[in-house]
């Protein structure tokens, strides 16, 4: 899997020609701090990346000091298309040291990558793509309160014992924690965090009642239809089955087609008249009920050599051409990409744009109208296809069984990631295993929800 942020990050140094690399290791520290004076000593060198410094306990390592007539230049390299706030709290960490230690910095810059860039024929032109973002004002303001925040850092991490801290949002943003299944251990199996859309404000409330678990949410306490509904299973145990599922299903056949895209967004442009991150489909899987019993199977998966876009809308286009049914998704991707070729190419305009018209979104009828325990607080169809399909599973899928997997394989493929041919085809067939398993397990969940809408099951 491609490592984004390492790779970005040398790309950023090729913008400082003759720069020189500090590639001591983390746990070389102390020679990484002597290899950098001795490079800021040398006149020669006008550019330092990863330069090592340290002050009193703090350990930082520099991404580009550039050298300027009176003294540096310090430029923070992110993989996202913007300044984010902890963006500057990781300058302003670095500017910190630099200036307890004296070093002449005229400048602090962000550098991330420029969204609005459209590769060209030939070669990435890197100064285009990077943004380069001024951000002293921001690092100023946030100098006065560094010293105690260290201060405070460097006290919890001396503590005898990890302190104690409800898991929350927080936990998630900036970034994920790595702590959080260690302070999620002792919750219930219904932890009322896992009740899906719950306001901050309602969870709150409910932790003011003493309120830990799903189940033990009063009857009383206003929550939405399909949160109310969850409760309710969860204490009866029973799953529950909208009395109307019937009429909700009437538009979905069989016979019906099942489709599903998988797609990439290379940070880098791999392809002429492409963005950074710009959503580039290059997988489709298609099976085909024709109502009587048999079910057929089309897949396309991209060779990853050029732009894959348009010959994945024309043999989409093929091969949805021979019948007119319903074409089930599951969510509202593939509209969305849809739509973005017919934009993309006005001769397959009216062709995408009769695709587009059978679309038919089987999560929402999963999402307001069938819960089981087994879904486990989720509406992915891959909590609902094994609940509703009992022996149906993800995982006999070989190292493939989910979306950002198969969009990181497909990716590797399509830069050229260095592996021989075997495990190329290893990755392309895995590919072909996991897209082929997304559209059968809509096949799975709309047979098991037309059997729940027969007059015969029974309804909660």
């Amino acid at each position: 899997m491609l490592d984004v942020g390492r790779i970005i990050g040398e790309k950023a140094r090729l913008l400082f020609p003759g720069g020189v690399f500090v590639n001591e290791a983390p746990w070389q520290h102390e020679q990484a701090v002597a290899r950098t004076a001795a490079l800021m000593a040398n006149p020669d060198v006008p550019a330092i990346f990863e330069a090592a410094f340290t002050l009193g306990n703090v350990r930082i390592r520099v991404d580009i000091l550039e050298r300027c007539p009176g003294g540096w230049r310090l430029l923070e390299v992110k993989s996202s298309t913007g300044v984010k706030d902890y963006h500057l709290d990781d300058v302003a960490l670095q500017a910190f040291v630099l200036a307890g230690l004296a070093v002449p910095v005229e400048s602090h810059h962000l550098v991330h990558v420029n969204k609005t860039y459209v590769r060209g024929a030939g070669e990435v032109d890197w100064e285009a793509y990077f943004a380069k973002v001024h951000v002293d004002e921001a690092v100023t303001a946030r100098a006065p309160d560094l010293s105690g925040q260290l201060a405070s850092m460097g006290t919890v991490l001396l503590q005898p014992a990890m302190p104690h801290a409800e898991p929350g949002k927080q936990c998630g943003s900036p970034v994920d924690c790595g702590f959080w299944d260690r302070c999620t251990a002792d919750k219930p199996t219904d932890w009322m965090a896992k009740l899906p859309r719950l306001t901050e404000e309602k969870s709150t409330a409910l932790a003011a009642l003493g309120v830990e678990s799903i189940a033990e949410i009063p009857a009383e306490f206003p929550l939405s239809h399909n949160q109310a509904v969850i409760r309710d299973t969860i204490i009866s145990g029973q799953p529950f089955i909208a009395p109307d599922l019937p009429r909700l299903l009437h538009r979905f056949g069989p016979p019906a087609c099942y489709l599903d895209f998988e797609a990439m967004m290379p940070p880098i442009p791999l392809y002429e008249g492409t963005r950074p991150y710009q959503t580039l489909p290059f997988q489709w899987s298609l099976h085909i009920d024709d109502g009587g019993g048999a079910l057929r199977h089309l897949e396309f998966l991209a060779d990853g050599k050029s732009d894959p876009r348009r010959e994945f809308a024309e043999s989409l286009i093929a091969a949805v051409a021979e019948n007119d049914y319903p074409i089930i998704v599951y969510s509202g991707y593939e509209q969305t990409q849809l739509k973005e070729l017919a934009a993309q190419y006005r001769d397959l305009r009216a062709e995408i744009n009769a695709i587009i018209s059978r679309l038919i979104d089987l999560l929402p009828i999963v999402r307001g109208a069938v819960y089981f325990p087994a879904f486990e607080y989720s509406n992915s169809i891959k909590s609902v296809a094994p609940a509703l399909a009992p022996g149906f599973t993800y995982d006999d899928l070989d190292g493939i069984a989910d979306g950002g997997s198969a969009a990181a394989a497909f990716l590797g493929l399509a830069a050229g990631e260095q592996m021989d041919a075997a495990e190329q085809k290893r990755i392309r067939d895995a590919l072909l295993s996991y897209c082929a398993r997304d559209t059968m397990a809509m096949v799975e969940v709309h047979q098991a929800l037309v059997s729940l809408s027969r007059p015969t099951a029974q309804h909660i």
